[in-house]
């Protein structure tokens, strides 16, 4: 485990079950078991299952919400929105697992509605990214860059190199996507 503090290795611990037992299998007694502390331990930090994924969700939507907040604020250049798929990508450092969980527990993000307050941010997130009267391919290409950040995550992930190397390419990628929609949208 990485990270340090209690809430932090809970999170993590709960995560790593999930990923292996699925969401519905794991208990909260086996999260206990595996970090070696008392179900009431545990049980101080977090009462649910729920409260664990809803607390990793807060934990990546905040730095989201910050990006979303200074964008808004923001003209709507391209070294402005090349600054934003920037911020976002530094957001989604250490996420690959919560993004796996996702995959993995669609029907559980929806009973929990954080699939929804995930989209909404992603639209937000898209809003930044394109011109208000966008031809619906370069919204398209604004959505792909961002859908290619967290799709590499996965894909990446596996293949040898470096991991900020893997990173920075990804980026180029969502980077190119925004700059041909940005141009489109000034021809």
């Amino acid at each position: 485990m990485a990270r340090g503090n209690t809430r932090q290795r809970i999170q993590d611990v709960a995560l790593e079950l999930f990923g292996e037992q699925g969401y519905e299998k794991t208990s909260l007694r086996e999260i206990a078991e595996r970090l070696e502390v008392t179900k009431a331990a545990l049980y101080y930090h977090f009462k649910t299952k729920e409260d664990i994924i809803i607390s990793l969700f807060q934990d990546l939507t905040r730095p989201m919400d910050e990006v979303i907040e200074w964008g808004r604020t923001q003209p709507k250049t391209l070294d402005v929105k090349l600054e934003i798929l920037r911020r976002y990508s530094e957001a989604l450092i250490g996420a690959e697992p919560l993004f796996r969980f996702m995959q993995e527990n669609q029907a559980t993000m929806r009973e929990l509605s954080i699939g929804e307050m995930f989209k909404e941010r992603m639209h937000a997130m898209v809003d930044l990214l394109k011109d208000p009267d966008s031809a619906m391919s370069d919204r398209i290409r604004c959505f792909t860059a961002l859908f290619s950040m967290h799709a590499g995550m996965f894909v990446l992930k596996d293949m040898e190199g470096d991991p900020e190397e893997k990173r920075t390419s990804i980026l180029e990628v969502a980077n190119d996507l925004v700059v041909q929609a940005h141009r489109n949208s000034r021809a």
